[in-house]
């Protein structure tokens, strides 16, 4: 069983799964440092309040902070957002790898093709 869990954390995803949390992470607070210092303010700016977390409405008993939902929701735009741009360049440097794999093949192919034709022609 020792032997098993050794393989199962030396496998590749799982290394790559856990450096994703960690970045993940520190990127979520990035991203809350970043609205609440800068977002935040700016949105004050124009409803003349400094923090969105204090903005809330009563119904009864009822307390209903939508400012802190303001604040969780524009967080989550931007991480997803700077996710996207992310995965969007990581892809396009995968397809240029891709690429250039794929034309690396096709000429050693059309050079195999060559000798192939050149070894029927002289067995001719």
């Amino acid at each position: 069983m020792w032997r098993e869990f050794k393989e199962f954390l030396s496998h590749r995803n799982v290394v790559d799964l856990a450096v994703g949390v960690i970045i993940g992470s520190a990127l979520t607070t990035l991203v809350k440092s970043f609205v609440n210092d800068f977002i935040n303010p700016l949105i004050g700016l124009v409803i003349n309040r400094s923090q969105l977390a204090g903005l809330h409405f009563t119904i009864g008993k009822a307390d209903f902070a939508y400012g802190d939902f303001i604040n969780d929701f524009i967080s989550f735009l931007l991480t997803a957002f700077i996710v996207f741009l992310v995965i969007k360049g990581m892809n396009q440097i995968f397809r240029k790898q891709e690429e250039v794999a794929e034309s690396t093949q096709s000429e050693e192919l059309s050079t195999l093709k060559e000798i192939r034709d050149l070894l029927k022609k002289d067995a001719d």
